[in-house]
């Protein structure tokens, strides 16, 4: 099934943890894209440094939940501490669209529910994927107009 997973650092060495990342994607599902690398604002959370974005594509057979848990697991591996919501992070990975699948469960949202409305996922997206509709709210291009 296809993944799309946003990726984002902006602490210790954002480049070579999104480098590792990718890298333990690829290792662990088929890996099918991943967009350039975007410099942007820090959204919500303290006042902390810009972070590197990207977006990778997916094929993978895992349940979603053992996906989410795998994503997790390479977020621990890189150093993710989880102390402050919104707050600066060595690795941030999310799980934003996993096939048709929709979900409202607490552990996991499908799709993301803040994807509709942040540019630093829609970007690097729409630079992997032009045709790609985020389900519930459609396609990412006209998503994006629509942001200020």
């Amino acid at each position: 099934m296809k993944a799309v997973v946003a990726l984002g650092a902006n602490i210790g060495q954002p480049k070579e943890q999104m480098d590792l990342a990718v890298s333990m994607l690829q290792g662990a599902t088929e890996l099918i894209a991943t967009s350039s690398y975007f410099v942007t604002k820090p959204v919500g959370g303290p006042d902390q440094p810009d972070y590197l974005n990207a977006v990778c594509i997916l094929e993978s057979e895992l349940p979603a939940a053992d996906l989410l848990a795998l994503l997790h697991g390479i977020e621990k591996a890189l150093g993710r501490e989880r102390i402050e919501k919104w707050g600066p992070r060595t690795i941030d990975l999310d799980l934003i669209q996993y096939g048709a699948l929709l979900s409202s469960a607490d552990e996991l949202t499908l799709p993301h529910p803040r994807a509709h409305e942040r540019r630093f996922v829609l970007e690097p997206w729409l630079e992997v994927e032009p045709d790609a509709i985020l389900l519930t709210h459609g396609k990412i291009s006209q998503l994006l107009e629509q942001l200020p």
